[in-house]
């Protein structure tokens, strides 16, 4: 468990662990995580029908990367894996949170996350997140952590403001990050699709695979990134 903790639980596994109840979860992810523990995932589907807003051309290569993953990352597996380096990456049925967005980047970007994160952090090591303990970097996890991508993301310059329940000030192509039941952290793709109620969706593998889905503001946002051209440069040079 403490192995699985360390990449960071979401909701099916945390319900199944009785790690967290279902009255912490929202509705909506409550029934989701119901349909792991119990074995029955209705197998999701991109909301083609959606109301769809303008988008510039590299946040739409996010977008449509992301959203090639539903129906493909069927299953939510925090298992530490050996990696290839560069490029290294778990079956494309399985993953995390994090794996939504480094796959999104190398598909529509040509960036690779794992290269960035592991150049990034020898580079500044004393900057990134001690919570794991490390005294080096490891190339096959380091990548797939949320705090490490967030730690990129504000180095490189990305984060914006957090305006919380503001939906016109959340981007096709942005990434959010929240904070689950239990403080643990999660990453996701604001979609160029917008819910009835005017809220952009999210790209993201919450506990049963990579969905697109209206729950921007299910849970407490903690940061805002929203990568612009020196922002890409950067990353284009760490990840490349």
């Amino acid at each position: 468990m403490r192995g699985v903790l360390r990449l960071g639980l979401t909701l099916g596994v945390l319900l199944a662990a009785g790690v967290a109840s279902a009255a912490a979860l929202s509705p909506r992810h409550a029934w989701l995580a119901w349909q792991v523990v119990t074995g029955a995932v209705v197998p999701p589907q991109v909301p083609v029908s959606a109301t769809e807003v303008a988008a510039k051309p590299e946040a739409l290569r996010l977008i449509r990367a992301g959203e090639a993953q539903v129906g493909v990352t069927r299953r939510y597996d925090p298992a530490y894996v050996a990696l290839d380096f560069p490029g290294g990456d778990v079956a494309a049925d399985r993953g995390v949170c994090t794996d939504v967005l480094i796959r999104a980047m190398r598909a529509g970007w040509d960036i690779d996350l794992q290269l960035a994160v592991n150049r990034d952090m020898k580079a500044g090591f004393a900057a990134y997140p001690k919570t794991w303990g490390l005294s080096r970097t490891d190339r096959n996890i380091d990548h797939r952590r949320v705090p490490n991508l967030e730690t990129l993301l504000k180095r490189v310059g990305a984060q914006v403001a957090l305006d919380e329940g503001q939906p016109a000030a959340f981007l096709p192509g942005d990434i959010v990050t929240w904070r689950l039941p239990g403080n643990l952290p999660h990453v996701m793709i604001v979609s160029n699709r917008l819910s009835d109620d005017g809220v952009p969706l999210v790209i993201h593998n919450i506990g049963a695979g990579t969905r697109e889905e209206d729950a921007l503001f299910d849970y407490p946002l903690t940061a805002h990134f929203r990568v612009g051209p020196k922002a890409m440069a950067r990353l284009e040079r760490l990840g490349r």
